[in-house]
């Protein structure tokens, strides 16, 4: 899955010289949480977030009156407070390396750059969320399972056929290394919903020949805009 295909696209961006008053400004209309500084030629310079605009704002126990805070904030540029060069990600990336840099980093969001260092878009923790949830097909309901199998040819394939011999219909398949012990993966299976008795007999058979980690049937779960 490529970045491209996930970020945001309508990226918003301020200059270094922006007030940090209308950054401010534009982080509470927009309801967002980090904005990409660009110079002139909209190459990426910095990020700004709402972190750094709290961490810069005068504390409220200031002696200033309303006029000497207004002056002050009105003096403070983004320049003075974003974090230059800033972490970003490649527009030709993969989401899963985007994910991994976030969680290594310890960061929500990438600003998304083109093979000039133009700004072109952004990715966030909501973005890979929406990923998650699209790729797992958890708004289909149905039943997921999952499987502690052999990292050997084949493993998976025997299992393929037994649901496809019960016509269960797959929505989709994971698979994750690092929580088994060396030489066994965990695969995680999604199937639409089937009669009740039908699947009744399709869990016993799976429990009998596989170690089956677990069988969750999930209810729907409303789809949020």
């Amino acid at each position: 899955m490529l970045i491209k295909d996930w970020m945001t696209k309508d990226v918003i961006t301020v200059t270094p010289d922006t007030s940090m008053m209308k950054a401010s400004k534009i982080l509470k209309d927009k309801n967002i949480r980090r904005l990409p500084v660009v110079d002139e030629r909209g190459k990426l310079v910095g990020i700004v977030t709402d972190r750094d605009i709290k961490e810069a704002s005068p504390s409220k126990a200031t002696t200033l009156d309303v006029h000497e805070l207004y002056y002050l904030l009105s003096e403070i540029k983004v320049k003075d407070i974003m974090t230059p060069n800033p972490y970003t990600i490649n527009i030709n990336d993969t989401v899963e390396k985007a994910a991994a840099k976030m969680l290594d980093k310890k960061i929500e969001g990438l600003p998304v750059v083109d093979d000039d260092q133009n700004v072109v878009g952004i990715i966030t923790d909501t973005d890979i969320f929406k990923v998650l949830v699209n790729i797992t097909g958890v708004y289909l309901d149905g039943v997921q399972m999952g499987f502690k199998l052999p990292n050997e040819p084949g493993s998976l394939k025997k299992i393929l056929d037994d649901l496809r011999a019960h016509k269960a219909r797959i929505i989709s398949i994971l698979s994750a290394y690092e929580q088994p012990e060396p030489g066994f993966r965990h695969v995680y299976i999604r199937i639409h919903g089937m009669e009740k008795a039908e699947e009744n007999k399709l869990r016993a058979e799976l429990e009998q020949k596989y170690d089956l980690l677990f069988w969750v049937r999930d209810h729907f779960y409303p789809k949020v805009s």
